[in-house]
């Protein structure tokens, strides 16, 4: 149910990023990042030692936190967007399928790789389905799909790795969105034109700060530790589904016949994923 909650959380990204799609990327998000730290206070109780951790486990957070969002913004501004997301949903195979090199005592199973290449096939339908040739797969090669495919990997990897450091409080958490928040910004100094934001811009920033790049990420380290990285894996693939159901929700229109597809595999793939030891 932690999971299930971070993946919710996320599914509303893309609705909101369309709404700052006018914000530069590093910019968005390192005022979300920020505003995402801030949900760690109630989770500590103000208790700053919660935040203290071993500069291992510091490092670890920035890698996964500021070093995903820094290789995705790489490769959607180098590559083709629909192909760069596709390659970057590579994350949640990569979890079900590192897990036995990541995590001692953990194995794979035949179900556990049918499923999370099922839940794979399902989400890159989504991602290309309801296209027209315009939209689609624009074919070539794009350097972009390196940091892509690197994004894919730093954020199983993290997710994997942070149940090999010794245990930490999930409102450190906080500290990992605070320092990669900062980073960002100075990505944004250095990389990016100085812009105005609105007070919607900023209610909006707010928002995205509070759900998708704050509480799902204590709720994703918080499902980490209580549960099955190969079966929160495979869930994961809801994400994209989700979050296209949303956007096209939002924008007024019906989705396409491949979604419903797509959600059928990805949905199939869960139940036989997450029941499987």
């Amino acid at each position: 149910m932690l999971a299930l909650g971070a993946i919710g959380l996320w599914a509303t990204l893309a609705t909101l990023g369309v709404a700052l799609a006018h914000v530069p990327p590093f910019l968005l998000t390192g005022s979300a990042l920020l505003v995402g730290s801030v949900v760690a206070l109630p989770l500590s109780r103000l208790d700053p030692r919660q935040w203290r951790v071993p500069t291992r486990t510091l490092a670890l957070g920035v890698y996964g936190l500021f070093g995903y969002h820094f290789l995705l913004f790489t490769a959607l501004a180098h590559a083709p967007p629909v192909e760069a997301n596709l390659v970057n949903y590579l994350w949640p195979l990569l979890m079900v399928v590192l897990a036995p090199l990541f995590l001692r005592g953990v194995r794979l199973r035949l179900p556990h790789v049918a499923s999370a290449l099922i839940g794979f096939a399902g989400a890159a339908l989504v991602i290309l389905g309801g296209r027209g040739s315009s939209d689609g797969l624009t074919g070539g090669l794009a350097w972009g799909y390196l940091p892509a495919a690197g994004a894919a990997f730093v954020w199983a990897s993290y997710s994997l790795l942070t149940q090999r450091v010794r245990a930490f409080p999930t409102a450190a958490i906080g500290l990992f969105a605070l320092v990669s928040g900062l980073l960002s910004l100075l990505c944004h100094a250095l990389l990016e034109p100085a812009v105005h934001l609105s007070a919607r811009d900023l209610g909006l920033i707010a928002l995205m700060g509070l759900g998708p790049l704050g509480a799902a990420f204590f709720l994703w380290d918080a499902a980490l530790k209580r549960g099955d990285a190969r079966h929160i894996g495979i869930l994961s693939f809801l994400t994209p589904l989700l979050s296209t159901l949303l956007l096209v929700a939002v924008r007024g229109e019906p989705p396409a016949p491949s979604v419903w597809l797509a959600g059928a595999l990805i949905i199939g793939a869960a139940v036989v994923g997450t029941r499987a030891r």
